[in-house]
């Protein structure tokens, strides 16, 4: 399964790094379509992830995998092959009908990227939060290995892989990159077909999948009859459902059109709603609010850091830092796991995370931060709309902006003349106020979302597995999307320390309800630092299948 899943996540991460500067480099000099494609990509996901999760619910396992296997590779392979047409031909197609072709292509590159993504969704939900489950059977302690194996790896590919597919692109060419990574898609995508089925092969479980409580009234209504007739009883272990079995039976369900028509939203519905009364409510609902963040190593804090003098080879550095800071968050989990508990992990990471994220918030008041609370945050967007020039004084440093270079990179200049010597900052103490805040909070944040997934995997029957997960990543959009509103509104440096405060409360506000959840379980045990007895037992009112480490 690890060998497997490797080379997904470095095909995933070549991409997603890829095709935001694929992108930018077929706009010129804007970010249009990077942002357009961001929107379409975070907006489905908010949309459909419950009608995705409830297809990887009511499907059987091996089919669930090697479909979002195929769509997914393919749609990437086909994107790969557009965008080198695109490259190669894109003063011809610029001709065509006025651009309109070339416009077309764009939306081509957009929507196919898109269903790419939606693929991957389905595949992450079906490997990393069902699989995985199953293969450790009824050990909590392997689960949480398997966990924390799979992040690590995440975190190895989302270093090497846009390294990798970067200098391809730097020493060649876009149209060469495109044609590396849709060739990576596809050879991967055979590997990772046999091994699905080889760990399909070994793993029984796997082949019997739970049925929701409706369809199993419905399975035992329509068996009955044929039971009585055959003078056989009930049959053992009829909740389960064999995979390689299909029930064909008239159902008295509803066909109309109109019925047929709002089955989408009745699903969504019924989602939100199982999602909402699940045990782990608190604990989901506190995950999604970390993405509420502008303290990561995203395209806003990258750009922050360039606006403060910091160069790319520093900020590769401090990614590079980031990337170990997670990985020891990953190892230290299945430590403290061990030694106090899954709950108090939780309550544990989110000490750690708040505690560092303090620097952060001293760094907007450190020396050389631009934080200034005399200029409105929403002065850029009020001269935007008014096409009045900004009556602010000009500042005191080179403004950059991004450009592109000879081989469609996104790099970064200044608009100041070359001519003229640029004034040194004044000091650093902010920014790395900053970064040191940012780097070390990666540990108790990668430990809590362990924590939270393990969650979720031990205390969600699995015949809502899928649905569950699949609004859980809905709620971790909507409130990503919330941040780069967040960003939209305030885009100014000057008030990038109101976003950091922002941030760091939607933090704090994540862990207040991992704390309800975690003080509801525990009582007055949530604050013993060590567990005695490692006792096993499920959370109220929860039908796990796995017991719960308290």
């Amino acid at each position: 399964m690890y060998i497997g899943h490797f080379p997904s996540l470095w095909g995933d991460r070549m991409w997603n790094f890829a095709v935001a500067v694929f992108l930018v480099g077929l706009y010129g000099n804007s970010l249009l379509l990077t942002a357009v494609y961001g929107l379409v990509v975070a907006g489905s996901v908010l949309l459909l992830g419950a009608i995705i999760g409830d297809w990887v619910d009511k499907n059987p396992r091996l089919k669930v995998a090697q479909t979002s296997l195929v769509v997914q590779n393919c749609a990437v392979i086909l994107c790969g092959i557009l965008l080198m047409v695109v490259f190669q031909f894109k003063e011809q197609l610029s001709e065509l009908y006025n651009g309109w072709v070339l416009t077309c292509c764009y939306i081509l590159v957009i929507s196919i990227a898109n269903i790419a993504n939606l693929a991957s969704t389905a595949m992450s939900i079906t490997i990393q939060r069902d699989w995985v489950v199953v293969v450790a059977g009824q050990d909590s302690s392997k689960l949480a290995d398997m966990n924390a194996t799979v992040r690590i790896i995440d975190q190895l590919t989302n270093i090497l892989a846009p390294m990798l597919v970067g200098q391809i692109m730097a020493f060649c060419s876009n149209f060469i990159g495109c044609g590396f990574i849709a060739g990576w898609n596809l050879c991967s995508m055979c590997l990772e077909y046999c091994l699905l089925w080889k760990v399909y092969q070994k793993t029984p479980a796997l082949a019997m999948k739970a049925v929701k409580k409706e369809d199993y009234q419905e399975l035992k209504r329509l068996n009955s009859p044929k039971e009585l007739e055959n003078g056989q009883g009930p049959v053992e272990g009829s909740q389960l459902m064999n995979e390689t079995a299909v029930v064909k039976a008239d159902s008295p369900r509803k066909t109309g059109c109109c019925y047929q028509m709002a089955e989408p939203l009745r699903t969504i519905r019924d989602g939100w709603v199982a999602y909402y009364n699940q045990s782990i409510f608190f604990a989901g609902m506190s995950l999604a609010f970390l993405y509420m963040t502008v303290l990561g190593f995203d395209c806003i804090t990258t750009g922050y850091a360039y606006m403060q003098g910091l160069n790319g080879s520093v900020l590769s550095l401090l990614m590079g830092a980031s990337a170990v800071s997670g990985i020891c968050g990953t190892v230290a989990f299945t430590w403290v796991r061990k030694s106090c508990g899954l709950i108090r992990t939780g309550f544990i990471s989110g000490v750690v995370q708040l505690s560092c994220l303090m620097l952060c918030v001293a760094s907007v008041f450190a020396p050389g931060s631009p934080f200034d609370l005399s200029v409105s945050p929403f002065q850029d967007i009020y001269s935007h709309l008014t096409g009045k020039s900004s009556a602010l004084p000009e500042a005191a440093y080179p403004t950059s902006v991004l450009t592109i270079d000879g081989q469609g990179l996104l790099v970064n200049s200044s608009t100041v003349p070359p001519a003229e010597e640029l004034p040194p900052l004044q000091s650093y103490m902010s920014v790395s106020l900053l970064f040191s805040g940012v780097i070390a909070a990666r540990i108790g944040l990668w430990s809590f979302d362990l924590t939270v997934t393990q969650l979720i995997q031990e205390n969600v029957i699995e015949s809502e597995r899928g649905l569950i997960n699949g609004v859980q990543n809905s709620m971790n959009y909507l409130l990503d999307l919330l941040h780069f509103i967040m960003v939209i509104l305030a885009p100014n440096p000057e008030a990038f320390g109101l976003l950091v405060i922002l941030s760091v409360s939607f933090v704090a506000m994540g862990h207040i309800m991992y704390f309800r959840f975690a003080f509801k379980s525990l009582g007055r045990r949530l604050f013993l630092c060590w567990s005695p007895e490692q006792q096993t037992q499920a959370l109220p009112d929860s039908p796990s299948l796995l017991p719960t480490t308290v």
